[in-house]
């Protein structure tokens, strides 16, 4: 059973709502932009983890300080949260530290977007972003169910021995070379030969990398490209930066992790905007159809556009991406072009939920 947005509204005072994340991901960005807008805010943190919000204490009008950010579905923060007519806005970390199940039919609150598309962002299962990529006709990496069908270079998508909640990336020219790279990495204590039955392998396909961040306004009913990034990961960054020959000495000794610690704001030329208004609106469309009803907000397609200028889409998320907290206070590059000022993708959430509260349309963008 789905939960009823004109259901999970009931009782809610739409002159007094305010905004609630997990505090972690993007969280800042979302409670930033609450206030610009007007709401106020409220901080989900996990024991041990809530100085950063307290610190930040401008932009946090309440804090709820749990065990363990699962405990959000607990009845009586439920019902705190439902007593403050608060809108919850998903991150990265809702999902992973709070589970799909649990979002999807253990959390009577307002949930800002589509609930049920958070599951989409995993690569195994029924419910992949594969399935909205193909879709909506977008050009993907070839996936290799059989590492012993692979016959060109490939990344391996397989979860962290340790780091649980990251992946432990790794690249193979081969078939072959991904078998030794494999049991050097399990040897090593970086993967667990036992989880490659949940990784995926991808063909690896070169280009230029873009997480194009695009927001789905049902308000004023169109999709906006409102910023462009990319990740800073370690320690390939700090290996990067290092001369060509040092990178060969340590090559063998250092097991180069793709671990997301940062963002950086970049621009595309200015011809490849067509296309990713295209990509954008084509994959909305193609998510009506399979999770009605669909998207509405923020979602963000990474993707590298190849030598022959084409776009490839690796990966997808259906909320807010990490990459926007690096426009709190200078906004967003394209943002301008709409609102005659660069805006945040936190404050671009709280103004959708403004208009939305005003017009009439607030049960069209929560689930």
């Amino acid at each position: 059973m789905r939960y009823s947005p004109e259901r999970l509204l009931e009782g809610y005072d739409v002159a007094r709502m305010s905004v609630a994340a997990i505090a972690s991901h993007s969280a800042l960005d979302v409670f930033d932009g609450a206030k610009d807008v007007g709401f106020s805010t409220i901080a989900v943190c996990e024991r041990g983890r809530e100085r950063t919000y307290v610190r930040f204490g401008r932009i946090v009008d309440e804090v709820i300080l749990l065990d363990k950010f699962a405990e959000v579905t607990r009845r009586d923060v439920v019902e705190r949260l439902r007593r403050r007519s608060a809108i919850f806005v998903p991150n990265r970390s809702f999902a992973v530290y709070v589970g799909y199940d649990g979002i999807e039919s253990e959390f009577p609150v307002p949930i800002f977007g589509n609930r049920y598309l958070l599951r989409y962002e995993e690569r195994t299962g029924e419910r992949t972003y594969y399935r909205l990529l193909d879709e909506a006709g977008l050009r993907r990496p070839r996936v290799f169910e059989d590492a012993r069908e692979v016959d060109r270079p490939v990344i391996v998508k397989v979860p962290h021995a340790k780091k649980r909640v990251e992946r432990g990336f790794f690249v193979a020219v081969d078939g072959d070379d991904l078998r030794r790279e494999l049991n050097r990495l399990v040897s090593r204590g970086v993967v667990r030969e036992e989880d490659m039955k949940r990784a995926s392998i991808e063909e690896l396909v070169l280009g230029a990398h873009f997480n194009v961040n695009y927001f789905n306004s049902i308000a004023r009913r169109r999709v906006e490209i409102l910023s462009i990034d990319r990740r800073i990961q370690t320690d390939l960054d700090g290996l990067l930066r290092l001369p060509a020959g040092v990178q060969l000495k340590l090559g063998e000794h250092v097991d180069v992790e793709m671990i997301e610690i940062g963002h950086e704001p970049v621009t595309i030329r200015e011809s490849m905007l067509e296309k990713l208004f295209e990509a954008g609106d084509r994959f909305v469309e193609a998510v009506s159809r399979i999770e009605p009803p669909g998207i509405a907000g923020p979602f963000t397609l990474q993707l590298v556009v190849t030598k022959d200028l084409e776009v490839v889409v690796f990966d997808v998320a259906l909320r807010i991406g990490g990459g926007t907290n690096v426009y709190m206070g200078i906004g967003s590059q394209y943002s301008k072009l709409y609102f005659g000022r660069p805006v945040s993708m936190g404050w671009r959430i709280a103004e959708e939920i403004r208009e939305c509260a005003e017009r009439g349309c607030l049960s069209e963008i929560v689930t």
